[in-house]
């Protein structure tokens, strides 16, 4: 058979006849099956449905019931999230979730994010005439399962998986993998599937960081003194079993640094959004803020170069308790930098990365 690459658009019409000849072929009885298509699932981390106690209760169950998320034995884990988190967290989330919530379309904004960036996708691969986008979220809905099975129901009988996190760790890319793996299990007829490998040292990823911090500088009347890469942390014990997330958000750190030409007096990766007893990977964003005021600093600006897209760590936890406590302080004046969301210079970036990965598909 003649490969799809080198086929020109006469050849891919024949192709196309050829198949829906096969198709006429089939006994009367036969059932009508698709395929022949190739589905591209974008997956983020998750969103409760909305701010109330149950929403937030079922979606906080959902993620830190997860053995990927919280390692410890559920002997020791589950009488303090059953007992203590979970009859007292969903509160305190749910009124910092208000607070940064899309009103317009009563959603988090995660979830407005992911969705554009699923459309945005589809619209730069309609020259791939056999490929179908979708999206999905590991904790939440639409859930990763439900979108598979959309996608096989189009035909799609290969999937690339992408987990929106450009720098590796077991808590994040790997337990979207499980969850798809998972579904696999009970599947007849199983896609083929492949997932989508870090990009945190990317070029095109580290360009696009780079002109985000450019261009949101450049519509402030200051300049800041030091700048923050602040990256969602993890458990030290984490580390030091093998997860590769702290050198490669280190990758990241210093590749940006180096292209805005920063020094490390006025750059710095700092990790944020440690819960627990444990130690976490450090320095801790917020003792970092904190300390950088105290000790005369009066301009800051912090990027988050871990999330693809705002949330809650990023919207509430950076941009209004950081914020917060550095002018608290003695600080005087603070940035957030958004991420890069659904704009064009993250979306070129996840395009890159999805036409990459999908070579010898299409």
């Amino acid at each position: 058979m003649i490969s799809r690459l080198r086929m020109s658009r006469r050849d891919r019409k024949s192709f196309g006849v050829r198949m829906t000849a096969d198709i006429s072929l089939r006994p009367a009885d036969h059932p009508a099956v698709k395929f022949g298509k190739v589905g591209v699932l974008l997956v983020n981390l998750g969103t409760p449905d909305g701010t109330d106690y149950t929403s937030m209760r079922r979606y906080l169950r959902a993620f830190l019931t997860d053995r990927r998320v919280i390692e410890w034995s559920p002997w020791k884990w589950y009488p303090i999230l059953f007992g203590i988190v979970l009859n007292t967290r969903p509160q305190k989330v749910g009124k910092a979730y208000e607070l940064i919530w899309n009103k317009e379309r009563n959603e988090s904004y995660l979830r407005t994010y992911t969705r554009n960036q699923s459309e945005l996708m589809a619209a730069r691969l309609k020259d791939l005439d056999n490929v179908k986008v979708d999206w999905a979220m590991r904790y939440g809905t639409p859930s990763i399962a439900s979108r598979i099975d959309a996608l096989k129901e189009e035909g799609c009988d290969r999937i690339l998986l992408f987990p929106l996190y450009p720098q590796y760790a077991a808590a994040t890319t790997a337990t979207v993998n499980d969850k798809a793996f998972q579904k696999l299990l009970s599947m007849r007829w199983q896609p083929a599937l492949r997932t989508v490998p870090a990009y945190h040292d990317d070029e095109t990823y580290i360009e696009a960081l780079a002109a985000s911090v450019e261009k949101h500088l450049s519509t402030l009347d200051w300049k800041p003194e030091m700048l923050l890469a602040s990256f969602h942390g993890i458990p030290m014990s984490y580390f030091k079993q093998g997860d590769p997330y702290y050198c490669q958000c280190q990758k990241t750190g210093r590749l940006l640094r180096e292209r805005l030409g920063l020094t490390q007096e006025n750059f710095m990766v700092t990790f944020q959004s440690r819960f627990g007893p444990e130690e976490w990977l450090q320095p801790y964003t917020d003792k970092t803020v904190e300390k950088l005021a105290k000790d005369g600093v009066k301009r800051i600006a912090v990027i988050n170069p871990g999330f693809v897209s705002d949330c809650l760590e990023t919207l509430e936890e950076i941009a209004e308790q950081a914020a917060h406590s550095f002018h608290e302080n003695g600080g005087e004046k603070f940035a957030h930098i958004p991420c890069l969301n659904d704009g064009d210079d993250g979306m070129k970036v996840l395009e890159k990365v999805v036409r990459r990965e999908l070579q010898g598909w299409v």
